[in-house]
């Protein structure tokens, strides 16, 4: 099969080469699947730079999901899956023909499902599912903060809340952004890029407090965010876009000295809560709770009320440009690459 293969670290254009590579073969309790496309995030932005300690050493193949159908099953695999169309999680390895993941890690889709939709169903969907009904329930009336809403994981973030009865305040950049935003229903649109987020958030609240922050950004905005939790309030953490502003020792101490300091006891005398969300840990130690999430997200999809936004399709060959697109801050929703 071909790949786009990492070798090294920098720009995309310089370190990603679509090549020949080893075919994945199945083991136990996996399947095989040929990809028809692949959805395109954050993670893999940091991991072309370096900056993801989660990611293999290069040379390797990047890939958090992928769309396709199942060509080859492991041992204690249900044979009936062959031949299905899927949306599957993968742990790397999706920027490829083939890939290979645990059989829990998939789920069957319709035909007719546009590939955009069904990749962002998988890494994105299954994100917000998880923070926001299981590791946060959302609860009605509550104040929830989301940073970067109008992104992939972002827009499904809104919705949810949304679909929850909250009070969403949402935070992005730019007045396509906004009006986006403003479609999906969010009560407070705000835009970073012309005041202080937090202040415009404050005056939404109007004296009260928020309940949930929802924050892939990090650094200098986790304690702003920590500032307007009320009691039982809790930020979820899932992402640290600011560290990507900057590169060597230097910006990583200034995103960590940013942040601030933690003490535990503080957060026990304010009622407040810290929460870490890692996709790929939960995938490794807790694959049912993956396999939970992404059958509740495509069973929302399918009920209508769910619906992530695409972006961009990009052809497999302009795979370094849908990074570079994504890296840019300007896209909104799903990226995607269509073999």
């Amino acid at each position: 099969m071909h790949a786009w293969v990492l070798e090294g670290h920098g720009a995309p254009r310089s370190v990603l080469k679509w090549r020949p590579w080893p075919d994945p073969v199945p083991g136990p309790g996996q399947v095989r699947i040929r990809c028809e496309g692949f959805g395109v995030n954050y993670a893999d932005v940091m991991a072309v730079k370096g900056l993801y300690r989660e990611a293999p050493p290069p040379p390797c193949v990047l890939g958090y999901e992928a769309v396709g159908r199942v060509e080859g099953i492991g041992a204690g695999v249900p044979t009936d899956l062959r031949g299905k169309r899927v949306v599957a999680m993968t742990r790397f390895g999706s920027y490829a023909e083939l890939v290979t993941t645990d059989a829990q890690a998939i789920a069957i889709i319709p035909d007719p499902m546009p590939l955009g939709e069904a990749a962002a169903l998988a890494t994105q969907g299954c994100t917000a599912w998880y923070m926001a009904m299981i590791a946060r329930p959302l609860r009605r009336g509550q104040h929830v903060l989301v940073h970067g809403a109008a992104g992939g994981v972002g827009q499904l973030l809104v919705q949810i809340a949304l679909r929850q009865g909250c009070i969403v305040h949402a935070v992005a950049s730019g007045a396509r952004k906004m009006e986006r935003l403003a479609q999906l229903g969010a009560q407070h649109v705000i835009d970073r890029s012309r005041e202080d987020y937090a202040a415009q958030v404050r005056r939404a609240l109007g004296g009260a407090r928020l309940d949930v922050s929802f924050n892939a950004v990090g650094g200098s905005t986790f304690r702003q965010d920590m500032a307007l939790l009320g009691s039982g309030g809790a930020q979820v953490m899932f992402g640290g876009s600011e560290r990507g502003e900057g590169a060597g020792l230097i910006a990583t101490l200034r995103f960590v000295w940013n942040m601030g300091l933690v003490v535990p006891i503080s957060l026990m005398m304010k009622s407040r809560s810290l929460i870490g969300v890692n996709m790929l840990r939960l995938s490794e130690d807790r694959p049912e709770l993956i396999a939970e999430c992404l059958g509740k997200v495509v069973e929302a999809h399918a009920a209508g009320w769910l619906k992530p936004y695409v972006h961009q399709e990009f052809p497999v060959d302009r795979t370094p440009e849908a990074l570079e697109a994504l890296s840019s801050g300007t896209t909104m929703g799903k990226v995607v690459v269509r073999l």
